[in-house]
């Protein structure tokens, strides 16, 4: 019913009709329900002490995912099954495989990080029958442990199958959440705070066509940190996550169009089945929970310059399809934005979908991201370039970074200094430094103005390097690489 928020719990029903809209699941599970095996260790999504798994309707079946609970806000569960890790022991006292793989490889010492580390393996546990060691890296880049180790928690992870299987409930799940899907919207009033999730884009366009100061909340993972770090009072909030049409992936001739809720891991797996050179870059994205909750319109909507995923789109010849009550509009994603966290959408106006146009053929792709960790690390710079040539003279070339300046942006000068021209060393080195009229870096923590330029310089030579005609390098695919110093 509207005005009233419903989830699954443990196999029982919630119903709350009494929400802050800004209220965290962690929050909620530690205050209210004083379950407190969900830590709060950063309050950011980096640390993994909070993580979850929420669980949803994929069709006929249920997607298990894991999430950071301290920047999921708690409306959002409308419609969806919550798993803490006191929902995993079961009813005689027994422990989950999970639990007791970690028990009996010694995976835990003080124990504050285990909670989240239990709920990344359960959904690991759930959705992946025989993980390999990478899978197994990847479904654990997003817990930190300070004093363990991560050995054997990894042995853990590898030997959980090794038990009995756990018995569940998932058909039983399926037909609760049955029940529970809305096919209106919902609302949620407290106070001076109003939360709307609207059902249907159409709801949504005109929801936010009279409401333009209205929040657009998709997954969390940058307004979560505007209300634990920042402290900000949101006061109007429109959720994307209930609407159907924007959960939708469509592919026709080759082209991918990608719905402005679907989430990162849907929406960059969809990506690298039709460009593998970027499966590297996209497994380096954020950690597991944050693509989990995140989405890729998402990143592309908040338009920060250090966002991996804009450099890639752009050399993609991505669009965007814009949307204000029922009028339409579509851009080519490099111009959207304008200046720092500034861009092209009017009041009212939202992002409804990406479009990635088919792969042209014998085109030549890369991406770089070059930050102080291989995980859970943001790029002091991030290069994409994808090349097309006409024997060996350059027929069309698209340079974007990020990191480099208040945007991410195509390089444009370094661009128009090689197309037409002949692809080799001499051509390059006259674009690299063309690109230090493209970019004026800065210098910061991650590195300085100078870092900056020659990497984003030697990146690009490096690029000639692997693509040139005669005597290639042979790199892989992707060449993506750590700065050491």
């Amino acid at each position: 019913m509207p005005g009233t928020l419903r989830f699954i719990l443990d196999g029982e029903l919630v119903e709350l009709d009494r929400v802050e809209p800004t209220r965290s699941v962690l929050q909620y599970l530690r205050e209210d329900l004083l379950r407190v095996g969900s830590k709060e260790g950063c309050a950011e999504g980096d640390c993994g002490a909070c993580t979850v798994v929420i669980a949803e309707l994929a069709g006929d079946a249920l997607q298990y995912r894991a999430v950071n609970a301290c920047i999921q806000f708690l409306p959002t569960l409308d419609g969806k099954a919550l798993f803490t890790v006191e929902s995993l022991k079961a009813s005689d006292g027994s422990l989950h495989p999970v639990q007791q793989s970690l028990v009996d490889h010694h995976g835990s010492q003080c124990g504050f990080c285990t909670p989240g580390f239990v709920m990344s393996m359960f959904a690991l546990y759930k959705n992946n029958p025989s993980p390999t060691r990478a899978d197994i890296d990847d479904a654990l880049s997003g817990n930190l442990c300070r004093c363990t180790g991560y050995r054997p928690i990894i042995d853990a992870c590898m030997h959980m199958y090794d038990y009995p299987i756990a018995q569940d409930s998932d058909a039983q799940l399926v037909e609760q959440l049955r029940g529970l899907q809305r096919q209106q919207g919902m609302s949620l009033e407290l106070e001076q705070a109003s939360y709307h999730a609207p059902a249907t884009v159409d709801e949504l366009a005109s929801l936010y066509q009279q409401n333009p100061t209205a929040r657009i909340l998709a997954g969390g993972t940058d307004v979560g940190l505007w209300v634990t770090k920042q402290l900000r009072e949101l006061p109007l909030i429109i959720y994307l996550g209930n609407v159907k049409e924007l959960k939708q992936i469509s592919r026709q001739d080759g082209a991918i169009e990608i719905g402005a809720a679907v989430t990162l891991s849907d929406a960059l797996d969809e990506i690298v089945g039709q460009f593998p050179e970027l499966a590297e870059m996209f497994r380096r994205f954020a950690s597991v929970p944050v693509r989990n909750a995140g989405t890729l319109v998402g990143n592309v909507a908040n338009g920060s310059p250090i966002g991996d995923s804009m450099p890639a789109l752009m050399v993609l010849d991505t669009r965007v399809k814009l949307r204000r009550g029922s009028r339409l509009r579509e851009m080519a994603l490099a111009d959207l934005y304008l200046d720092y966290m500034k861009n092209a959408l009017q009041a009212g106006e939202f992002i409804e979908s990406i479009e990635i146009p088919a792969r042209e053929d014998a085109i030549l792709l890369r991406c770089y991201k070059l930050s102080k960790r291989f995980d859970q690390d943001i790029s002091a710079v991030c290069m994409a370039i994808a090349l097309r040539l006409d024997g060996d003279r350059v027929a069309e070339i698209r340079i974007a970074l990020g990191g480099m300046a208040a945007i991410p942006k195509r390089a444009a000068l370094a661009e128009a200094c090689l197309r037409g021209e002949a692809w080799d060393e001499e051509t390059v080195k006259r674009a690299m430094q063309q690109l230090g009229q493209d970019f004026t870096p800065l210098s910061d923590m991650r590195a300085s103005a100078d870092y900056r330029a020659r990497a984003a310089a030697n990146l690009l030579y490096r690029f000639f390097l692997e693509t040139r005609p005669q005597q290639p390098l042979g790199a892989q695919a992707v060449n993506v690489f750590a700065v050491t110093g």
